[in-house]
């Protein structure tokens, strides 16, 4: 027999860097997954919310495609809340999803999956091969789509086809190599600079699409041409901006009754990689005011097309900032920083979050990958512990819970000279707790912070809101004991002195550390 389909498309993860797969077997995948070459790294996860989580923190770091391998029906179902986390995090995913074997799947023998819309419209794209032979090239097509779209692209193999004969070379329905230029037009340069010299308060906002070095320098220098402020977009799944830059103004508010008292002072607004405004609660009114003109730069399609601006531009924001500072005049500087880190909290007893924020800021490196997933805390976080490097702030824009601790894990793997902390509600850990075996096991040392507030706080605000009391009870988990019952070295931390203690001795060694710790620390709930 010639080359199997299988070996076939072992040769595409090679050749594409795809040697990492992220996988909770299943009976389906067997043919696929017996005797894996030495060379291709099988990481195992609990569950497979765990594994795309994993892969999406990986790609992350790799700011590439990762591979991820789900069984039928189960598998791609309990991925779904992670593949939606992934598809709104713009995480490049190559997702291969088991079938049954194509032979007699008419039938629909145990096992059959109806997968083509399981996953909804979350995935970028979505593929079953009318034949075997075409398994290689779809492999092919879903990486460049996962690359180009920045989201999981799905591949549904039949078990029996890894083994059929690949068969002689033909054509595949996907480029060897895909060029993405950042080149700018002078008609997008112009119409955005005709904006900025009409006003004379311009506001910058920042979404996640700059969060890279390239993007974050190329903001940073239009910002410092134009002396302006620059906001954070609300939900963002990642920082777009130095946190404590001079001109870094804090967060967009996530409502329009304070986005507009927000916007107020300015003219103009130019949001870079972010839509024109995520929002949570519905209110009347526009975004602003008044008519304030308002422009969007981003190479995503759908935030462009989503914004009701007066100019948009579907480009990269990066060199869409480096062009356009290069092009205005040099505007006068504030003599001061724009933001404030808040007060500290009042002194403990009773442990806040806010005191364990402050010991992060004053003990965790600056190059850390933080990762966010405290809801009822997540502004605090963001105030207290500035982003200072990109991928300093990293979380699930998608809103669900369970993906951070996971991806935490995958960031630290694909990212083994930076420090990686993951910020944890006691909620938001127990939905992804089994997480950590993996962690464990792929001596991925990501300093878990889980912030034990006995229930989902959050959702007892948004209760309180509304002028009610919550309908759900609270609840007492111990998540140290269970963390220890995984493989996962872990501390309970219920005083200041002790919290403080703990980071001081165990900071210093995030980045040489290959071993997870978690610190279950009790605070009172905000």
């Amino acid at each position: 027999m010639g080359l199997t389909v299988r070996e076939a498309a072992f040769d595409v993860f090679r050749c594409r860097g795809l040697t990492t797969l992220f996988a909770n077997p299943g009976s389906t995948e067997v043919p696929f997954l017996t005797d894996l070459p030495g060379d291709l790294e099988f990481v195992l996860g609990l569950h497979e919310g765990a594994v795309v989580s994993l892969a999406g923190g990986y790609a992350l770091a790799r700011r590439r495609p990762s591979l991820v391998l789900l069984h039928t029906t189960a598998g791609l179902g309990n991925a779904v809340n992670a593949i939606s986390t992934a598809r709104v995090n713009r995480t490049p995913l190559v997702i291969l999803v088991g079938q049954q074997d194509r032979r007699h799947i008419a039938f629909e023998p145990f096992l059959t999956g109806r997968l083509d819309g399981l996953a909804g419209q979350y995935p970028v794209w979505v593929d079953q091969p009318l034949r075997a032979q075409s398994v290689p090239g779809a492999i092919e097509r879903a990486y460049h789509e996962a690359e180009t779209h920045r989201g999981p692209a799905l591949v549904i193999v039949p078990m029996g086809d890894w083994l059929e004969e690949a068969g002689a070379p033909h054509e595949t329905a996907a480029p060897k190599q895909v060029l993405r230029p950042e080149a700018v037009d002078e008609r997008s340069v112009g119409a955005l600079a005709a904006l900025v010299e009409g006003s004379e308060r311009p506001v910058l906002v920042a979404g996640a699409r700059v969060d890279t070095d390239d993007r974050w320098s190329a903001l940073v220098s239009l910002a410092e041409r134009l002396g302006c402020p620059v906001y954070q977009e609300a939900f963002s799944g990642q920082a777009g901006f130095p946190q404590d830059h001079p001109l870094w103004a804090g967060l967009l508010p996530s409502d329009r009754v304070r986005l507009r008292e927000t916007l107020e002072p300015y003219d103009l607004v130019l949001a870079f990689g972010a839509p024109v405004f995520r929002q949570s609660a519905y209110h009347e009114g526009s975004f602003t005011h008044r008519e304030i003109p308002l422009a969007v730069v981003t190479d995503d399609p759908d935030e462009v097309h989503r914004s009701p601006t007066e100019l948009a531009v579907l480009a990269s924001p990066g060199a869409v900032a480096a062009a356009l500072a290069v092009r205005l005049d040099q505007r006068p500087q504030p003599d001061r920083p724009l933001f404030a880190l808040p007060p500290p909290p009042p002194d403990a007893p009773p442990l806040r979050a806010g005191h364990v924020f402050d010991e992060l800021r004053v003990t965790v490196p600056a190059d850390a990958v933080v990762v966010e997933e405290c809801p009822s805390n997540q502004v605090e976080l963001t105030l207290r512990l500035p982003a200072r490097r990109p991928l300093g702030f990293v979380s699930a824009a998608m809103g669900g819970l369970g993906w951070g601790l996971s991806a935490a894990a995958g960031l630290r793997l694909g990212l083994p000279d930076r420090p990686v902390v993951a910020v944890l509600g006691d909620g938001s850990t127990m939905f992804g707790v089994h997480g950590l075996w993996s962690a464990a096991r792929y001596e991925a040392g990501v300093l878990f912070v889980v912030l034990k507030n006995g229930g989902y706080r959050i959702m007892d605000q948004l209760a309180e809101r509304q002028g009610g009391a919550p309908a759900w009870p609270s609840f007492d988990v111990d998540i140290a004991a269970i963390a220890r019952a995984l493989g996962c070295e872990a501390i309970a931390i219920a005083d200041r002195e002790e919290l403080a203690a703990t980071l001081h001795d165990v900071a210093p060694g995030l980045r040489e550390r290959t071993s997870p710790l978690l610190l279950e620390i009790t605070v009172e709930p905000d």
